[in-house]
């Protein structure tokens, strides 16, 4: 899914907000729920949220890996964007295949300017509309872009189709090997879903009397699944999914750590208004149908510099790659990259010392004539050269059922 800034920041590594509980902070449905889990809150996009529990961010992120974490997600934003004309309006914002997007199916996506850059990252799904009459699209957008968002979609093609913010919802992920059936034990159709498949399900009468929204996705790189429901059934749902077997709650500080294992962008970080999609090593996600020679080639902001940029690789100067660090010394966001003669290069833009790699692991941009599997780099670290090596990503494999 989308990604947001990194929580508790306004830029690397600062707080925005001392104190969560300040009024002006938004609140999630489930607020009250980590409060009794005796969660460590922080301020993030404008909202207090769970950024661990009293077992620690290790301890969450090795459950999700292993078993299933739950994750309060209830800040991004959700949108529907409906009417005849909304496949191809949409197409004309972001450059995926929205008109051949099937009912049921979901896509990752990305909003682009005049420049190529990307303005933020998202999640789109077909579904079938909630009273049964036709379709309509459902976007999860990031939580400190979506008034953008929001404003760029009514702005360029509000006079085209509908869009209705979804702020009474709450969305949460349940993720990890053990969270499809974990979550098939109240919604037994899930089990038969595949990777970036959605669906509509009546939930058990005990926990509400609405219906849910599930993809089974997420943020992770495990299996797992993402669930808009009603605000107000939001934490009954959440409270019974903590009570199926080898499930914990699960913060935003596990959530950034195992997307940094999978390989996943941060938008603001590893990705933003001065990064192209190809510059991010995102090209897998645009479908031939929207590339030169394509069926609907182009007619998205950028397309000529984004489309230019697939076509002749030679106009790229920089580009994301995965780093593995040779020692165990972690290396954090904003350290410069050199090479062996102590040439600058590039510069990290997400790192950690994480628990399932089992080594210092990073991602970051570097000149495109380095951009090889296997090239050696230094990071700087206190006026250090701290060798890594440039590898493929994700750094763990992902888990996801695809069949």
């Amino acid at each position: 899914m989308p990604t947001g800034n990194r929580p508790g920041a306004s830029s690397p590594e600062e707080p925005c907000v001392s104190n969560p509980a300040e009024p002006d902070l938004l609140r999630t449905p489930l607020y009250a729920l980590h409060a009794r889990l005796g969660a460590k809150m922080v301020p993030f996009a404008g909202y207090a949220m769970p950024v661990q529990y009293p077992s620690g961010v290790m301890a969450e992120h090795r459950c999700t890996r292993e078993s299933a974490g739950l994750f309060d997600v209830s800040h991004m934003g959700q949108v529907r964007i409906g009417g005849p004309d909304a496949a191809a309006a949409l197409e004309s914002l972001i450059p995926i295949d929205v008109q051949g997007l099937a009912l049921g199916r979901q896509r990752y996506g990305f909003f682009t300017d005049a420049g190529g850059g990307i303005l933020d990252d998202l999640m789109l799904t077909c579904r079938p509309r909630p009273d049964g009459e036709g379709s309509e699209f459902f976007m999860v957008v990031n939580a400190a872009c979506k008034e953008h968002d929001l404003a760029w979609l009514r702005e360029r093609i509000g006079l085209r189709c509908t869009i209705e913010e979804l702020p009474d919802q709450g969305l949460i992920a349940l993720q990890g090997p053990r969270a499809v059936p974990a979550l098939a034990l109240l919604l037994p159709g899930v089990a038969s879903m595949r990777f970036m498949d959605a669906a509509w399900f009546t939930l058990p009468a005990a926990i509400g009397s609405g219906r849910v929204f599930v993809s089974r996705s997420g943020y992770t790189g495990e299996d797992g699944v993402e669930i808009s429901v009603d605000a107000g059934d939001t934490e009954a749902l959440a409270v019974a999914l903590l009570a199926l077997p080898g499930v914990a709650p699960a913060g935003l500080g596990a959530r950034d750590s195992l997307r940094l294992e999978a390989g996943l962008c941060l938008y603001g970080h590893d990705m933003d208004a001065t990064t192209t999609p190809i510059e991010a090593s995102l090209q897998w996600a645009i479908q031939k149908v929207r590339r030169t020679g394509g069926a609907r080639a182009g007619g998205f902001p950028g397309a000529e510099i984004i489309l230019g940029q697939i076509d002749d690789a030679a106009r790229l100067a920089r580009r994301r790659i995965g780093l593995r660090g040779e020692d165990r010394v972690p290396v954090r966001e904003g350290a410069e990259l050199v090479d062996a003669e102590g040439r600058n290069v590039g510069r990290v833009t997400s790192g950690s010392l994480t628990p399932s790699a089992n080594a210092p692991v990073a991602m970051g941009y570097v000149a495109a004539p380095c951009a090889i599997k296997g090239t050696l780099v230094f990071a700087l670290v206190r006026g250090r050269q701290v060798p890594m090596r440039i590898v493929d990503m994700p750094f763990v494999p992902h888990g996801y059922k695809r069949d």
